[in-house]
């Protein structure tokens, strides 16, 4: 039987998590790669096999919008881990809570006294031309004065060996139950190497979302649901899945009604007051009489339910103006400013094309940047420059040109790269990573993380959207 080697595994021009540059193992992966050297490629193969149908019992399936084929999918989960050290954690660990408090402080002051704005450390056009911005908010203090109870925050890791945040998401952030699934499956998949290498546990973090929850209301046992689009969501089932796990009611917005400014969940036992609602639909859609009229996801007056301090809404409406890739370039500023801190983890360098001298660089370097739409996610709305044609090039120089306050753009990174299993063969593969955070008494960050993988050789897009997988995310107590 084959033994796997990786004598020719490549490493050049690239941040191998794996292997450093003279092709040593990396600490936290020498036990990994013994535990795969002593297995046969006939034998890594079935366990890839076992795993893919443990997703597909599981439902472990998401839909691609605009897709012909009208199927559901697994989101691949490839059997080598990304693992990730202590110290490494740690330190994104402070990272990330400096972050969110800097950014939550931030869309308070936007919704209320606008000092940020008054003192010229971001513009004010940038921010109330963001589609995202809701005026409607202006006054409101959320319950405990928190707005994004749940980030997730994407990271990718360069060539110089350095994590930096690639975006913040924190409206309705995904992706967190295929973490915990995945979990499942590597732990029965690879059970003595969780106990040797003294991996942290990531299994009570629906436990410390519903504390979170809780915390938010003063009501005892309060009454939690997660309000779903429904079936056809690319994400229903983390919707299902978190529900269940929470113990609580997944409903749809035609399972909701509003009496009196109080929001109840019909029955069949007549209507029960609703106190917290999880909700995984846009803004746009939550409320048909405050916002987008042809909404059937959401429920009427549910918003001014809200306004009222009658029912929590998580993560509050009117985060998503963080989202706005925009509004990201100047989150270094935002940090100095509201908490007099340099910032742990660095943004990576954004060009923004509202700004006349960064659009006239974009559209004279097109070729050597990425370019992303500022209100697309899911690796919509982009262009990589060096990977496209020279059309490709004059189609978004004339959208720049249309558009400027739509656009940003970055230098194009090499993402680090993870061992991963292609076939017959062992390969380095771009990964990302996604860790998730919650917000209640303070602010916990998840050990583990959803690591995004580009599975296509060469690609750097690594969303699931476009192609790509996941892998496990081990965080070491040592």
């Amino acid at each position: 039987m084959p033994k796997i080697k990786f004598t020719n595994y490549e490493i050049k021009g690239f941040y191998d998590e794996m292997f450093n540059e003279h092709h040593k193992v990396r600490p936290n992966y020498k036990l990994f790669k013994e535990r795969l050297e002593r297995m046969g490629h006939k034998k890594l193969n079935t366990l890839q096999h076992a795993t893919d149908r443990a997703q597909l019992s599981l439902g472990m399936t998401f839909n691609v919008y605009n897709d012909n084929q009208g199927t559901e999918r697994i989101l691949h989960l490839d059997i080598i881990p990304k693992i990730i050290g202590k110290n490494e954690w740690t330190h994104l660990e402070k990272g990330l809570q400096q972050r969110i408090k800097a950014l939550n402080l931030f869309i308070q002051d936007l919704y209320n006294d606008q000092k940020v704005l008054k003192d010229g450390i971001i513009p004010k056009e940038l921010i109330f031309s963001s589609a995202a911005y809701l005026k409607q908010l202006q006054g409101f203090k959320p319950p405990k004065d928190i707005w994004c109870h749940i980030t997730g925050s994407d990271l990718i890791k360069g060539a110089d060996g350095q994590y930096y945040v690639l975006e913040d998401n924190l409206r309705c952030p995904s992706g967190v139950s295929y973490m915990l699934e995945n979990r499942e499956i590597l732990k029965r998949t690879f059970p003595e190497l969780f106990e040797k290498l003294d991996v942290r546990p990531v299994y009570n973090y629906t436990h410390i979302l519903r504390d979170s929850l809780e915390f938010l209301t003063e009501i005892d046992n309060p009454n939690v649901v997660v309000l779903t689009p429904g079936i056809y969501n690319s994400a229903y089932f983390e919707h299902s899945y978190l529900a269940q796990q929470m113990g609580a009611e997944l409903v749809e917005g035609r399972d909701l009604i509003v009496k009196d400014d109080i929001v109840y969940m019909i029955t069949t036992h007549g209507l029960k007051q609703v106190d917290v609602i999880y909700r995984r639909v846009d803004d746009d859609f939550i409320d048909p009489l405050v916002f987008n009229k042809n909404s059937l996801l959401g429920t009427p007056g549910l918003f001014n339910a809200y306004l009222k301090g009658n029912v929590v809404l998580v993560n509050a409406p009117g985060t998503g103006v963080v989202d706005d890739k925009a509004v990201y370039a100047y989150v270094p500023r935002i940090i100095k400013y509201y908490l007099g801190e340099d910032m742990i983890l660095p943004n990576v360098k954004t060009y923004i094309c509202a700004e006349e001298q960064d659009c006239k660089y974009v559209l004279e370097n097109l070729h050597n940047l990425v370019v992303k739409q500022t209100d697309a996610s899911g690796g919509y709305g982009m262009l990589i420059g060096p990977k496209s044609t020279k059309s490709e090039h004059e189609e978004f120089r004339k959208k720049i040109k249309n558009n400027p306050r739509n656009y940003i753009a970055q230098p194009m990174i090499n993402l680090s790269r993870v061992p991963t299993l292609t076939g017959d063969t062992i390969e380095g593969r771009h990964v990302d990573l996604r860790p998730y955070a919650l917000y209640g008494k303070d602010i916990k960050i998840i050990p583990g993380a959803l690591t995004r993988v580009a599975l296509n050789k060469g690609s750097i897009v690594v969303n699931s959207s476009q192609g790509g997988g996941s892998k496990d995310t081990w965080v070491l107590n040592h």
